[in-house]
C-alpha cells in the first residue's frame, strides 16, 4: 500500500507518494534554503541505506582485461558495490554523510555510522583504487563518478567529526589516484562532451572545482578554469530548443552555466550569460524547454526515469545561477521560480517505490535542498 500526500512546492500542486517501507514523511518537504526536518532527512537516509547495501542488480563498467577481475560486484567494488552502479552507491555515501553531518541526531545515525565503518576501509580503498591505475581501466566513471567521489572527499574533509576524519583519510588512495588521472586526461580532452547523461563535461569540472577549491590545490583550480574557459568561454546563442533529450538527467547547457559562474567574476559572467542565453534576460524571452519542468512517462524504465533527474539537477543548476547574478536582475527571479517548479516536480518521483529510479535519485533532491555546490552552503 501506498501513502498518498498533496503538497504545495513552488506554487505547484503534487500527489507525492511514499512507499511503506520508507516511511511517511512528517509536514510538507521544505522549500529551498529550508533545513529539512529530521523526519524528512530521515526519509532520504534510509531510502540510501537500504540502495547501497543491494548488490543486484549491478551494472558495471570493468573492462574485464584479466581473470582476476571477474567476480562479483562486493569483490570489484568492496567500498561501492551497492545501488546498482558504481556511482550512484558513491553519491548515495555522499548524501548520507551530508545528512548526518547536518542533522546529527538523525535516527539512522547509529547505521550510517556502521555502514560507513564496513565500506570506507582503507583497505576496500586501496583496491578500489587499483581498478583506476589499470590501461584498461583508467577510463572507469570518467568524469562523472570521479566528480561524485571527490564531493564525499569534501564532505567528509568539512566534518569535525572523529570518525569522519579516520574516514577521509582511508580515502586518499583512490583520491590521489582520481586527480592525478584528472590531471592526465584534461589536457587531451580538446572539446567537451555536451550530453544530458553522465559523460557531460560541464557537471563534472564544476564539482571538481568545487574540491580543487576546498582542498586548496592551486594547480587543479588553474587546470578547471583554463579548461572551462577553453571549452566554454566564446559560446553564444545557446540552442534552447533542443534540450531535453528523452534519457536526459542533465541539461548540458545549465550545467555549463553553473560552471562558467563559478569561473567568471561576477560582472563578466553576467555579460557571458547574455551572450549565452540572451533571451533569459526578456520576460517572454523564448527559453525553448529549458525553464519548464518535465515529466516521467514511465518510472519502471531505468533510462526514461532519467528525466526526474534532470528536473532535480536542471534545479540546483537554477538555484547556482541565481545566486551568482546581482541583486535586481531581472533574470534573478525568473530563475529562481522555475528552480523551484523543477525541483517540486522532481521530488515528486524520487520514493516512487522503483528500484530503477529510487537508487539514486535523492541524491539529486538532498543535493538541490541543501544548496550542495553554492558559496556559503549550509
Amino acid at each position: 500500500m501506498l501513502v498518498c500526500r498533496s503538497i504545495i512546492l513552488g506554487g505547484l500542486a503534487l500527489m507525492v507518494w511514499y512507499g511503506e517501507a520508507i516511511g511517511q514523511i512528517e509536514g510538507d518537504l521544505p522549500k529551498l534554503g529550508q533545513k529539512l526536518s529530521l523526519a524528512q532527512a530521515d526519509a532520504f537516509a534510509t531510502l540510501a541505506l537500504k540502495n547501497i547495501e543491494q548488490e543486484f542488480p549491478h551494472k558495471t563498467g570493468i573492462v574485464w582485461s584479466t581473470p582476476d577481475l571477474v567476480g562479483p560486484p562486493r569483490q570489484l567494488h568492496p567500498a561501492f558495490y551497492g545501488s546498482f552502479d558504481w556511482h550512484s552507491c558513491v553519491h548515495g555515501h555522499w548524501m548520507l554523510v551530508r545528512l548526518l553531518r547536518l542533522h546529527p541526531d538523525l535516527s539512522e545515525a547509529k547505521q550510517i555510522r556502521q555502514q560507513m565503518e564496513r565500506h570506507l576501509t582503507r583497505e576496500n580503498l586501496v583496491e578500489e583504487a587499483r581498478h583506476f591505475q589499470t590501461k584498461d581501466n583508467k577510463p572507469f566513471e570518467r568524469m562523472y563518478g570521479w566528480a561524485w567521489f571527490l564531493q564525499l572527499v569534501v564532505e567528509l574533509d568539512q566534518w569535525g567529526d572523529a570518525d569522519g576524519k579516520r574516514w577521509r583519510e582511508n580515502l586518499r588512495p583512490l583520491e590521489d589516484v582520481l586527480v592525478a588521472n584528472a590531471f592526465d586526461y584534461l589536457p587531451k580532452l580538446s572539446h567537451p562532451i555536451r550530453t544530458g547523461e553522465h559523460h557531460d563535461t560541464g557537471f563534472a569540472l564544476a564539482l571538481i572545482l568545487d574540491y580543487a577549491r576546498h582542498v586548496n590545490s592551486l594547480e587543479l583550480e588553474a587546470l578547471i578554469i583554463q579548461r572551462a574557459r577553453d571549452y566554454y568561454a566564446d559560446d553564444i546563442d545557446y540552442p534552447t530548443r533542443y534540450e531535453p533529450s528523452g534519457h536526459d538527467f542533465f541539461s548540458s547547457g545549465w550545467n555549463e552555466a553553473d560552471l562558467m559562474r563559478r569561473v567568471l567574476a561576477s560582472g563578466d559572467y553576467q555579460e557571458w550569460l547574455l551572450r549565452f542565453l540572451p533571451a533569459l534576460a526578456k520576460p517572454d524571452g523564448d527559453m525553448g524547454k529549458l525553464l519548464t519542468p518535465v515529466e516521467v512517462s514511465d518510472v519502471t524504465d531505468g533510462k526514461l526515469v532519467h528525466l526526474a533527474g534532470l528536473n532535480l539537477s536542471r534545479a540546483w543548476c537554477l538555484n547556482g545561477i541565481a545566486d551568482a547574478l546581482p541583486e535586481g536582475s531581472p533574470m534573478r527571479e525568473r530563475l529562481r521560480e522555475s528552480s523551484n517548479q523543477h525541483g517540486a516536480v522532481g521530488l515528486s518521483y524520487v520514493f516512487s517505490g522503483h528500484y530503477e529510479g529510487d537508487h539514486w535519485l535523492a541524491t539529486f533532491a538532498v543535493y538541490w535542498l541543501t544548496e550542495a555546490g553554492i558559496s556559503g552552503q549550509r
